[in-house]
């Protein structure tokens, strides 16, 4: 039987056990779910409004061929901004475009092969959904975050599990390990994941689909991350 609060998985990853004091929370932009040839100014845009950590490209429904011609230019303007670029799913897209890293959904792979491939300095995230022991699990495996989600209703992905924030504080508390929080999140709901605890918020329409337009969006963002 799974026990959620185990936490006897490795002597080594019990260190990280400790309470940090914890820098102000960031943005971490997901693509749209539909790129066109606005997403390159628009991406501008948003990482010039504000601190954005890092954009992971997620084009679902696209070989790697696709999604490498869409990356090129987005992954310069990144560069350009000095914010991490980090491909969805794919470690051989992630090592083919020399992304600064990959997330990894529970289907995708272990962090530890990621690491092999990737190299010491690849930023390597694992989606762990509502699952205390499937993010110290990732922990231990050697994931430099992880991903607690979906914590309000989204169009963007099909989600099955509901977290409340207060994972992010128990995670906080414990871990010195960043965790990012995702799932509809908007200027408008977000502050309640801020002040739970999350490193990141990771967000997708509440940045692209905002009526004023994206670099709009990163400012609102920007008034609920100090904590």
């Amino acid at each position: 039987m799974e026990i959620e609060d185990d936490l006897s998985l490795d002597p080594n990853f019990a260190g990280m056990f400790q309470p940090v004091e914890r820098p102000a929370c960031q943005l971490y932009l997901i693509s749209p779910v539909q790129t066109g040839p606005g997403l390159g100014e628009s991406l501008k845009a948003a990482l010039d409004a504000g601190d954005v950590a890092a954009f992971q490209l997620r084009l679902k429904g696209l070989d790697d061929h696709a999604v490498a011609r869409a990356a090129e230019p987005l992954q310069r303007i990144c560069g350009d901004r000095e914010v991490a670029f980090i491909v969805n799913d794919s470690m051989a897209l992630a090592k083919r475009l020399g992304a600064d890293g990959v997330h990894l959904g529970q289907g995708d792979g272990d962090p530890r092969e990621a690491r092999a491939l990737l190299g010491p300095s690849a930023q390597i995230g694992v989606t762990c959904h509502d699952s205390r022991h499937l993010a110290m699990a990732a922990g231990e495996a050697g994931a430099d975050y992880v991903a607690f989600g979906a914590f309000f209703p989204t169009s963007t992905k099909d989600t099955r599990h509901r977290p409340d924030p207060s994972i992010l504080s128990w995670w906080s508390r414990l871990f010195e390990l960043p965790c990012v929080a995702i799932g509809g999140i908007t200027p408008e709901n977000g502050r309640v994941l801020v002040e739970a605890g999350a490193d990141f918020l990771a967000v997708c329409s509440g940045v692209w689909a905002h009526p004023e337009g994206s670099a709009a969006a990163v400012r609102e963002f920007q008034r609920i991350l100090e904590r």
